[in-house]
């Protein structure tokens, strides 16, 4: 049993105030495999102040400086990036070999990018040639709470904590507590890398404790949060009085959008990204929109492939899907699924219960519901499973109907082989984002969404300009030998 109560606050680990266990569940096994703390806002307070203290000096220190510790936390994730692969998939159940080679390097696949676009910061530059005594000061926002999600957990940690640094914020983390232990590893990088004490804090909790402390403290002035639109809108309400700036990445459902001239392994790729991460991603492909002379095709094929997944433990080797997260997680899986069938959708692939052969972990059939319409419930509500909708659709006017027709705005995907037709319909998906024939997007593109799916923009120099401010200069003088 991994035990970690004590919190970094000030550059050191520390107590918390009061005693709180929380016990970390392996969803494998559905067993405690770690105790930590919880923290009160007692514990949020002194991480707070010690943010606040550390400021000044962090703010004023030249970019290189930042740039150089923000760098040799590169350095720590290669010494320490088996355990941290290790803790992730122990924590949240991904598998080993997808925590090695998906999870993990998250952390320098986003730092690198962070730093190449950190050497493009203007952070002072003139407005214009027709206002030359005018500046234009980037200055960090400040003190800056971060909440993340147990999903991809060192994922959104990288994508809020590096763009803070490099930007001269100080900032109080909060991870979740479903997912503590590789945050914890990293908290142990950024102090092995020399970030100055009181410029990164962790304090463990929940989202009523730290999360609530973080939103209404008058002396953070910024959150960054990762997670489900009801909470986000909480926070929201909660940091108003505070006049805080408040970036919020959240939910998605996603539409892939197959014509028939489609490539040949477009519907392969589609199931296979749904199922990755167990379902358990924001931007999950979910909601597969067919051109109905394809339909019959794809349907079948769709089902076969989902039946090829392969479920198993976290710790075993191979190229499977892990559990879900927690019982709370399963069961409101198994109430989706038991919806789609209650409301008339097709099911050809997986269904409720645990797959064949176990009886224990928080383990979902990989599931294909085919004649879905869009306003039932799995079409509507974002499942985070391994839960496919497929929809039929006749022309592009009723594909482009469909996929906006959700709350939300994450990201959307498009196969065709035609290329004015996919460059009409990626201006007409109302996303953040848009990605076509399995062409990733490329490094250092912002992630983020439009309604539902919050408005945040994290990776590259969008990621960066979260936390920054914009300062506007007159009268600058212009006439000095260097400015």
């Amino acid at each position: 049993m991994i035990t970690r109560r004590d919190f970094y606050i000030g550059g050191q680990w520390v107590a918390p105030a009061t005693a709180r266990d929380h016990a970390v569940i392996d969803p494998s096994s559905e067993e405690p495999c770690a105790v930590i703390s919880l923290g009160s806002a007692a514990d949020a307070d002194a991480a707070i102040a010690a943010a606040r203290a550390a400021l000044p000096g962090w703010a004023a220190t030249p970019p290189a400086g930042r740039r150089a510790i923000v760098a040799r936390i590169l350095d720590e994730y290669e010494r320490g990036k088996e355990d941290l692969a290790a803790a992730i998939s122990l924590e949240m159940g991904a598998p080993i070999d997808m925590a090695r080679d998906a999870q993990a390097p998250c952390l320098p696949w986003h730092l690198k990018n962070f730093l190449r676009a950190f050497d493009e910061v203007e952070w002072l530059r003139p407005l214009g040639p027709h206002a030359p005594n005018d500046r234009i000061a980037l200055e960090p926002i400040g003190v800056v709470g971060l909440i993340t999600p147990w999903n991809w957990p060192i994922n959104q940690i990288v994508l809020k904590v590096i763009p803070a640094l490099l930007a001269g914020c100080t900032m109080v983390l909060k991870p979740s507590e479903e997912s503590p232990l590789n945050a914890m590893i990293f908290a142990g990088f950024c102090h092995d890398a020399g970030v100055p004490p009181g410029v990164f804090n962790l304090v463990n909790g929940d989202g009523a404790g730290v999360g609530a402390a973080l939103s209404t403290h008058r002396d953070v002035d910024m959150i960054s949060f990762t997670g489900s639109p009801r909470a986000g809108a909480a926070i929201s309400r909660a940091a108003a009085d505070t006049f805080k700036r408040v970036a919020l990445e959240l939910g998605g459902k996603g539409a892939n959008l197959i014509f028939a001239d489609a490539d040949d392994k477009a519907v392969k790729r589609g199931v296979l990204h749904l199922m990755n991460n167990s379902g358990q991603s924001c931007n999950a492909p979910s909601r597969m929109l067919v051109e109905r002379s394809i339909y019959d095709r794809v349907v079948d094929e769709a089902a076969a492939v989902a039946a090829s997944v392969k479920v198993g433990p976290a710790s075993e080797p191979g190229r499977h899907i892990g559990p879900v997260v927690n019982r709370r997680q399963w069961e409101q899986i198994q109430g989706y699924i038991q919806k789609g069938i209650d409301e008339g959708a097709r099911l050809v692939a997986g269904g409720p219960g645990l797959p064949d052969g176990m009886n224990r972990g928080y383990f979902v059939r990989p599931t294909v519901f085919a004649d879905v319409t869009p306003a039932m419930t799995i079409a509507r509500e974002e499942i985070f499973g391994p839960v496919l909708s497929i929809i039929p659709f006749t022309d592009e006017e009723e594909a482009v109907r469909i996929a906006n027709d959700t709350p939300y705005g994450l990201t959307n995907y498009v196969q065709s082989q035609d290329g004015a037709r996919r460059n009409r319909l990626a201006l007409r998906l109302r996303s953040g984002m848009v990605e076509m024939n399995g062409q990733s997007r490329g490094a250092g593109a912002p992630f983020g969404g439009v309604k539902a799916s919050g408005r945040a923009r994290e990776g590259g120099h969008w990621g960066i300009e979260e936390f920054l401010e914009v300062k506007a200069i007159s009268g600058w003088a212009t006439d000095l030998a260097a400015e």
